[in-house]
């Protein structure tokens, strides 16, 4: 009985290791790793680039918004003064006792109506 369990230890220990090496374990999972990271990378700079982008289209869109809403600043200052005059009778009052211009702070608008 001795000596079978020998053989078999022989047979056994003659066995070549399944798997792959350790060091080669190891540098697959370091390339995937910076493969990986140099992808997010990229996918990063990318991102940056669209907000710099967008951030760059908002700041020249700035002035054409500005100027739609000062044309309807005027647009409802004018209706304002028309509606004050034909409601005090031909002329405005002064709110302020200066000639510079003060921007509304609230807006008429119609009051709910209900269907009938």
């Amino acid at each position: 009985m001795p000596r079978d369990t020998r053989l078999l230890q022989r047979i056994y220990r003659n066995l070549p290791a399944r798997g792959f090496k350790p060091a080669t374990l190891l540098a697959i999972g370091g390339a995937v790793m910076i493969y990986g990271w140099w992808q997010y990378g990229k996918g990063a700079r990318e991102q940056r680039e669209y907000a710099r982008e967008k951030m760059w289209s908002r700041i020249h869109l700035i002035p054409a918004l500005q100027a739609e809403e000062d044309r309807d600043q005027v647009r409802r200052y004018l209706a304002d003064q028309a509606r004050e005059r034909e409601l005090l009778g031909g002329e405005n009052f002064k709110v302020y006792n200066n000639d510079r211009f003060v921007k509304p702070t609230f807006a008429v608008t119609p009051e709910r109506t209900a269907k009938k």
